[in-house]
């Protein structure tokens, strides 16, 4: 089992950055891919970015790509998701999950989910 708890949330203006980090609990967290999705208010929830489990490919969705870093820390059994340039359509729940090998975009692939953190961008 794993556990993770997201945390950086909080309100920024356009333009500005911040810096989620996500927390893991478990001994096999580092077997795992990693990945954040959002879900803003009325919309369905999207995939932002990815990672594979030995940190050998990123993938991102077109929305975020150039503005978006994933990292991880596995030491440290930690992910975060840097993100500059923000823009008022960032603003969503963002959600930090792990599970299988790759790191793709679909939610299937994923196992374990944390609560969520909200982002706020004003404009």
């Amino acid at each position: 089992q794993v556990q993770l708890a997201e945390s950086g949330g909080g309100l920024v203006q356009a333009g500005g950055s911040l810096r989620l980090s996500c927390a893991a609990s478990g001994r096999t967290f580092s077997s795992y891919a990693t990945a954040w999705f959002r879900q803003a208010p009325g919309k369905e929830r999207e995939f932002v970015a990815a990672m594979s489990w030995n940190i050998g490919s990123e993938y991102y969705a077109d929305s975020v790509k150039g503005r978006f870093t994933i990292s991880r820390d596995n030491a440290k059994n930690t992910v975060y998701l840097q993100m500059n340039s923000l823009k008022p359509e960032d603003t969503a729940v963002y959600y930090c999950v792990a599970g299988g090998y790759y790191g793709g975009s679909v939610e299937d692939e994923y196992d374990y989910w944390g609560q969520g953190t909200q982002v706020t961008v004003s404009s």
